[in-house]
């Protein structure tokens, strides 16, 4: 959800360019993803769920895990509002497919990553956090498709009227219950849930309105300055 002042970031022209900018964004995003993951000082909530559970249950991948839950959101987001669930929304799952290739390719790419000093892995977290960021502008630049994730929590806030943000919060808070829950039955204790968990809920906003910064500033510089005539003197 973006505000009015941001509105000149969002790119509402060639269809084309923008799917190209939307699949981008999910290819670098899933990119961070993976290098928040290898930096192994903590990742973000949901990251933190769908890596538990490939502890849990091995067969599966993170990718698999991923897809699973926004299936789960897709359906949560028809059950607590079912007339206003539109058909259109059944499209969030071909990103959401793409997502989870692409989170396993980057997982698989990455798999060589292992840093030793733990300023090593602090720099890494901080690089992906960057990158994951990246990822999140450039979607929400190409302004297409919502995840079922976010069409969920916007349902959420439609139903009761409170600040997106906050309801964002608590969804994180409540995927981050739920690792550590599972991680303590299943596992003995939770797992990927360290300071790097807080450096991400926090870098990752920092950054999304770093780029958006930057972004209206280029955009400035690159609008023909206004031709202001002189007043007419006798």
């Amino acid at each position: 959800m973006q505000h009015d002042k941001d509105a000149a970031v969002i790119d509402n022209g060639n269809k084309v360019r923008r799917w190209i900018t939307y699949v981008a964004g999910i290819y670098i995003l899933t990119l961070g993803l993976s290098l928040a993951i290898r930096a192994a000082i903590g990742i973000s909530p949901q990251s933190s769920l769908t890596r538990t559970m490939t502890l849990v249950f091995t067969p599966l991948s993170q990718g698999n895990y991923n897809l699973i839950l926004e299936v789960i959101m897709l359906v949560l987001t028809f059950l607590v509002r079912p007339k206003a669930f539109k058909a259109s929304y059944l499209l969030s799952m071909i990103p959401a497919l793409v997502l989870a290739l692409l989170l396993d390719l980057n997982l698989w790419l990455t798999e060589w990553i292992h840093l030793e000093p733990y300023t090593a892995n602090l720099v890494l977290l901080v690089f992906a956090d960057a990158m994951l960021a990246l990822g999140l502008f450039l979607m929400i630049r190409a302004n297409l498709i919502l995840m079922p994730i976010d069409l969920f929590v916007n349902t959420i806030q439609q139903m009761t009227g409170r600040k997106w943000g906050n309801i964002k919060t608590v969804f994180d808070c409540t995927l981050l219950a739920l690792s550590a829950g599972i991680g303590l039955v299943f596992l003995g204790a939770p797992h990927f849930i360290r300071e790097g968990t807080i450096i991400n809920a926090i870098l990752v906003g920092q950054y999304v309105k770093g780029y958006f910064f930057l972004y209206e500033k280029f955009a400035a510089r690159k609008r023909p300055a206004q031709f202001v005539p002189a007043p007419v003197t006798d």
